[in-house]
């Protein structure tokens, strides 16, 4: 019982970030105001922290969830980490593209 609500716990902790707007002032700060008068977009440079600490967490949850032990949520967790770097790289990219980067 203790290990189900931890696991419903820890699933709420990490979708809360995604569920929750961000202000629109924190949206605009990849555009810049040009010397031309015009607003231009900045393009990002991801590192894909962000979409590694998910992925490990993610996958070290699942790992441990399929009842693989600690070898089980240490292969999640790297799995996770690196498949979620990727991601975000990846996305990133994308983006750059869609904006003429």
């Amino acid at each position: 019982m203790t290990r189900k609500f931890l696991i419903a716990a820890l699933a709420a902790a990490v979708a809360t970030p995604v569920a929750i707007p961000a202000p629109a002032m924190a949206r605009d700060h990849h555009y810049y105001h040009g010397r031309d008068g015009r607003y231009h977009y900045r393009c990002k440079r991801s590192s894909g922290t962000t979409g590694l600490i998910a992925g490990a967490a993610g996958g070290a949850l699942l790992g441990n969830v399929l009842g693989g032990g600690t070898l089980g949520t240490v292969a999640g967790g790297v799995g996770g980490g690196l498949l979620g770097r990727h991601l975000d790289k990846k996305h990133d990219a994308a983006q750059n593209r869609r904006n003429g980067c």
